[in-house]
């Protein structure tokens, strides 16, 4: 049995699936943890969530989690069920971060042109995993507070954060949401003892930066961390 931890995959459906069929070649007894931001930005978001949900059909164990991608997915379709002279706020927010895209893979122009399945999973996507060793978030945590575990809008937005071990009972985060480089996960996965955090998300739809555009696969069983190049921008 394996476990791999896949973070942001934003509408990269060929890569995703290269990952998945050719890498990383997955039976029923593996398990698969993603860490959220399934849309947005790359072609085939539709596609993404198409190949993740024939999966969990299937009878793979398959464990999503929700991202900031999907909250703004599920605001701005919630939005726009009502009746309105200009695009609701939240519907122009999430439009600079690449919901033209969206629209585009499940052939519409607007939120409310999404089908309600797509919305409902959505919905019912988890904000946190707990493993022996770790916990799986799409961005971090809000250490501040007294129970880092009831804020779940810090888990899919934060962007700095500082670990406290006593609150995760001496567990590492392991979180996507912001892209870093490649040298930079893998240093991190093999040096661990030297930082409170993997970060996993190699910015698979920043394929002209150096150092970047793959989408990551991390066992945190063996330590091996596994790289598939964008095969869809």
């Amino acid at each position: 049995m394996n476990r791999w931890i896949i973070p942001d995959i934003h509408g990269c459906a060929t890569t995703l699936k290269s990952l998945v069929k050719s890498f990383l070649k997955i039976t029923k007894e593996d398990h698969l943890y993603f860490l959220g931001d399934y849309i947005d930005r790359g072609p085939n978001s539709k596609e993404v969530i198409d190949f993740i949900m024939d999966l969990q059909e299937q009878g793979y164990h398959v464990h999503c989690l929700k991202g900031n991608h999907e909250d703004y997915c599920i605001k701005a379709w919630e939005a726009d069920q009502k009746p309105h002279l200009f695009k609701p706020e939240i519907q122009r927010a999430w439009e600079k971060v690449g919901a033209a895209e969206t629209f585009k893979s499940f052939g519409g122009k607007r939120p409310r042109d999404i089908p309600e399945k797509y919305i409902e999973w959505m919905r019912n996507l988890d904000y946190y995993f707990e493993l022996e060793k770790y916990i799986l978030v799409h961005a971090g945590m809000n250490f501040k507070i007294d129970n880092p575990f009831e804020d779940t809008h810090s888990m899919i937005w934060v962007r700095n954060f500082k670990v406290d071990f006593q609150k995760t009972e001496g567990r590492r985060i392991i979180h996507g949401h912001i892209p870093v480089d490649y040298s930079f996960i893998d240093h991190v996965i093999h040096h661990q003892n030297n930082y409170d955090f993997i970060a996993l998300d190699n910015g698979v739809f920043c394929i002209n930066q150096t150092d970047m555009g793959n989408l990551m696969a991390y066992n945190p069983d063996t330590n091996t961390l596994m790289a598939q190049t964008n095969l869809d921008m």
